[in-house]
């Protein structure tokens, strides 16, 4: 069952379970709520120092000695700037206005398991689990990443990357696998997409607070992902987005996806940083090839020739890579399935009159098709369910048929 949307307060506490780590039949107290949403504003992730108080004396005693500055000097170099910033009621509240709640390790939804992998030594260095989880979205986190692969790439996309992203987006949830990816211009965006018009979950994670539309330009994406999917951050409600905290959060999108696809990358690009954190996590780093004159290529083909990552050309051969043993084996491709067949009459001419690279509104596709408004409105839906096209943010969007 979906959680409630609205975030608990202190009179209020959440009924999710309490994580494997710390068993209890109770939820998690509204004292440890509160106390893992102050500490989540007053220190910047990953602060590791803090962690370790926490794992040691658990995050209410933490929170006092913090607010008190009765902690080591290395936890107070984490909190000394923000440890008088006692804003946890007035967090909850304002999630709660959006429809989100915090989510705390003690919960039954934490994505343990996916969050294993941050604690290993070889991880170490990209940071480790998170104090808290800001969230919204009607779905159960630890449910919807139990099948889940990440998508990233440029911001600078091409329209063969967005093009593939939105693709192999659209056919993993149409295999039941969720898509994480960080809600970013470019492959980020195409890949949130395909998900939602595949029918599938996707899981947006951000470097600011999920209360902030960043990219602006992608609001109306993340208002959708929010209502259908789940949007992710371990940042405060009105955190704004930095550079820093970008490389930050890509550690939680390798976490959260069993493996990772990078469409495009040039030679120096946060998606790398998200590849080599992938390897650190001992996790499946796949790439897609490109032309070889595309300098939104150049990293991908660096880490194929390194040896750092496999090759996929197909969402089948994705779904076998980081699938279950046995069950998702990559067979031959096969055409893609539509109730349409190749599109005829009315519903061709909608089809050829939508953008190729950017989405064109209704109005546009039916002056353009010569086809009734009211018509072109109800074939369009068919389309994206035949696969063929796709509602973008500007509107309608053609996906080609093989």
């Amino acid at each position: 069952a979906a959680p409630s949307a609205a975030a608990p307060s202190a009179a209020a506490p959440s009924a999710a379970a309490p994580s494997a780590a710390a068993p209890s039949a109770a939820a998690p107290s509204a004292a440890v709520r509160l106390a893992r949403a102050y500490l989540s504003r007053v220190a910047e992730p990953y602060p590791a120092a803090l962690a370790a108080l926490v794992a040691r004396v658990g995050p209410v005693e933490a929170a006092e000695r913090v607010r008190a500055g009765e902690v080591s000097a290395s936890v107070a170099s984490q909190t000394s700037a923000r440890r008088a910033e006692e804003r946890a009621h007035e967090d909850l509240e304002r999630l709660a206005k959006v429809g989100g709640r915090l989510l705390v390790p003690e919960d039954d939804e934490w994505p343990r398991w996916p969050f294993v992998a941050l604690n290993t030594v070889s991880a170490q260095r990209c940071g480790g689990e998170p104090l808290a989880l800001w969230v919204r979205g009607p779905h159960d986190l630890a449910e919807a990443v139990d099948r889940a692969v990440a998508i990233v790439g440029s911001r600078a996309a091409s329209g063969y990357g967005e093009h593939v992203a939105g693709e192999f987006a659209y056919g993993l949830a149409q295999a039941g696998m969720t898509v994480v990816s960080g809600a970013a211009y470019g492959i980020d965006g195409a890949a949130h997409r395909g998900a939602l018009a595949g029918g599938g979950l996707t899981v947006a994670v951000l470097a600011c607070g999920v209360d902030f539309a960043y990219p602006a330009g992608h609001q109306g994406l993340l208002a959708k992902i929010a209502r259908e999917g789940v949007v992710v951050s371990e940042y405060a409600p009105g955190v704004t987005p930095a550079r820093h905290r970008f490389l930050t959060r890509n550690r939680l999108i390798a976490a959260l996806g069993g493996g990772t696809v990078v469409v495009e990358a040039g030679r120096r690009s946060g998606a790398k940083n998200t590849a080599a954190i992938t390897l650190a996590l001992g996790r499946q780093l796949m790439v897609v090839p490109g032309p070889v004159t595309s300098a939104s290529s150049v990293g991908c083909h660096e880490l194929l020739r390194d040896g750092q990552a496999v090759s996929v050309s197909s969402v089948a051969e994705i779904v076998e890579s980081v699938g279950r043993f046995g069950d998702d084996l990559a067979t031959e491709p096969a055409e893609k399935a539509s109730d349409l067949g190749a599109p005829q009459g009315e519903a061709m001419r909608v089809y050829e009159a939508l953008g190729k690279r950017s989405g064109v509104s209704d109005q546009v596709v039916s002056v353009e098709s010569g086809v009734p408004l009211e018509r072109v409105r109800a074939l369009l839906p068919e389309l994206e369910l035949a696969g063929l096209a796709l509602q973008v943010d500007e509107g309608w969007q053609k996906l080609e048929v093989r």
